[in-house]
């Protein structure tokens, strides 16, 4: 009797871990939407008034990552009422959309970058860039490790995964950081082409990965650039 009240115990205080858990994982992925949110507005806003292609781009893919976001925000209410094993059809579609919306933004980034080559454009400033590439380097590595923590606690593959994908989202803002930095330093105007290159090539590997993961329906992630591994 007594062993059988100590596992009765055990499991109800398993069951809140778990549910404390997912709250905490909830909570991580309406801050990651909120902020690209707010992120991309900012982003595109200083990016048309400064003539920043490369912060501009940034914009677009943090406008992007909400779609991406709100997919994770979802599957996580999933994972509350019970097991998650594959992807939805909800999940699946915003996955597509989000692969999309990367491969158009990669094309856009190309033909901007060589068109202001070609015209010889050059931002008014990057010190907006530089500023939000710091603010995005400090978020995103407080959600990526917030998000590795929850996920290794619940032995979750879906929410290990997301901390691998915020990594890459912590990567372009090092790229954007970089380029902004460079071009505020030097006034190149080719480092601001490159930058907007910088952000193709992450925003081309995202789409593929999102396509990818859409058509497969599986948890795990094989994150951009390859920065993550096969789960």
């Amino acid at each position: 009797m007594g062993d059988a009240i100590f596992l009765k115990k055990e499991h109800i205080m398993k069951a809140q871990s778990t549910s404390s858990l997912l709250n905490v994982a909830l909570v991580l992925g309406l801050v990651t939407v909120g902020y690209n949110i707010l992120e991309a507005v900012v982003s595109i806003w200083y990016g048309f008034s400064d003539d920043t292609l490369a912060l501009l781009g940034f914009g677009v893919d943090s406008l992007v990552e909400v779609i991406s976001g709100a997919g994770i925000v979802h599957m996580v209410l999933r994972m509350r009422k019970s097991p998650v094993a594959s992807r939805d059809q909800f999940e699946r579609q915003a996955l597509r959309i989000t692969g999309r919306a990367f491969y158009l933004l990669a094309a856009g980034m190309v033909i901007g970058a060589l068109l202001n080559l070609l015209q010889g454009s050059r931002p008014v400033t990057t010190v907006p860039g530089i500023a939000v590439s710091l603010v995005s380097i400090a978020t995103m590595w407080w959600l990526m490790s917030a998000k590795m923590k929850a996920g290794k606690a619940l032995h979750s593959d879906a929410i290990i995964a997301d901390a691998h994908c915020t990594k890459t989202c912590l990567l372009l803002s090092v790229v954007l950081f970089a380029s902004s930095l460079l071009y505020e330093l030097f006034h190149i105007g080719m480092v601001d082409a490159a930058g907007s290159l910088g952000i193709a090539w992450f925003a081309w590997s995202e789409g593929k990965e999102s396509l990818e993961k859409a058509r497969s329906g599986k948890l795990g992630c094989g994150c951009s650039g390859g920065s993550c591994e096969a789960l």
